[in-house]
């Protein structure tokens, strides 16, 4: 088989995939690309995944490679430190979440283009049931909830940093949004079509709506809580009050409930978890768990072992 006809499979297959299937695929693929991060030499990981309080304070890397530092580190170096943004640039996620939201709402009301092509593609693919209308209300309703109170956050409770990050971060996380806003729904494309014949929410459905409301809310609840404790501490302090007394980073716990609630949420019949924001919770747990141990190192070389001792990183009984 010549190179020729394997692009011509590659993209047979790729055309194939549903939407759903290309919002799993980024999700797994952006994971897998922070594990690979997070193996490569402590020095090398130190620069592609450090900022705020963490990030290195070395100097910007010499004009070469030198005996303490191999030329892959030095080469990481050179890049990452001419492509650093603002870490103030976060708030720009969560106002292109709460956009998204308001956009998906109103292609929704207007029967616009854009969501009856993917759903339409996603109904095409048959690749299973779909969920209920009600479901994605909800999903679409925790999701502007996430995203509003975040930009609240960002506006009034947050205090403005200094500190930059990479722009690689930063485009990760806004396409990740993008990506979201879609995954809330897109396994409901069947009702989306078809509201009339899926307007009715069955048991199944109001039971794993019923579940997931009270653990949405909590999560939402106590991260707002953490970021106020957060915000409220001396530069570079420990936090302890709250949830900080048996997690290390217990608004990365929420973050992880609160998608793993929206899944639960739009799962299709059959299923106890839409598999698409199943995807997106790995991959926020995967890339907030590198930070996690991060900030765990961080806290025991400033504050002392003892400082993090019995205390989980963001799982409880797990990690």
């Amino acid at each position: 088989m010549g190179l020729d006809e394997l692009f011509q499979n590659a993209l047979a297959t790729l055309s194939e995939l549903s939407p759903a299937q290309w919002c799993q695929a980024f999700f797994l693929l952006a994971a897998a690309a922070v594990m690979a991060v997070a193996a490569m030499p402590r020095d090398a990981r130190t620069l592609l995944t450090d900022y705020g309080a963490r990030q290195s304070q070395d100097q910007p890397p010499a004009a070469g490679p030198s005996p303490g530092r191999s030329g892959l580190v030095w080469a990481i170096g050179a890049i990452t430190s001419y492509s650093q943004v603002p870490h103030a640039w976060f708030a720009v996620f969560y106002v292109v979440s709460l956009a998204c939201s308001g956009f998906w709402l109103a292609q929704y009301v207007g029967d616009g283009a854009a969501m009856r092509l993917i759903a339409s593609r996603q109904v095409a693919a048959g690749r299973g049931p779909s969920a209920a209308l009600g479901q994605v209300a909800l999903g679409w309703l925790m999701m502007f909830l996430q995203g509003g109170r975040r930009v609240y956050e960002h506006a009034v409770v947050l205090k403005p940093s200094g500190s930059t990050m990479w722009v690689v971060h930063w485009v990760l996380g806004l396409v990740y949004y993008l990506a979201i806003s879609v995954a809330v729904w897109v396994e409901g494309s069947g009702a989306i079509l078809d509201p009339a014949g899926r307007r009715t929410t069955d048991v199944e459905a109001t039971v794993k709506m019923a579940a997931a409301a009270p653990a949405f809310l909590f999560a939402w609840v106590n991260q707002y809580r953490c970021h106020r404790e957060l915000a409220g501490l001396k530069k570079y302090s420990l936090p302890e009050a709250g949830m900080f007394r048996c997690y290390i980073c217990p608004h990365y716990t929420c973050e992880c409930l609160l998608y793993l609630s929206m899944a639960v949420a739009t799962a299709p019949p059959g299923a106890w978890c839409n598999r698409t924001l199943l995807c997106a919770v790995v991959f926020v747990a995967v890339n907030l768990g590198v930070t996690a141990s991060g900030t765990r190192k961080w806290y025991a070389q400033k504050f002392g072992i003892g400082s993090v001792a019995n205390k989980w990183n963001m799982i409880p009984f797990i990690f």
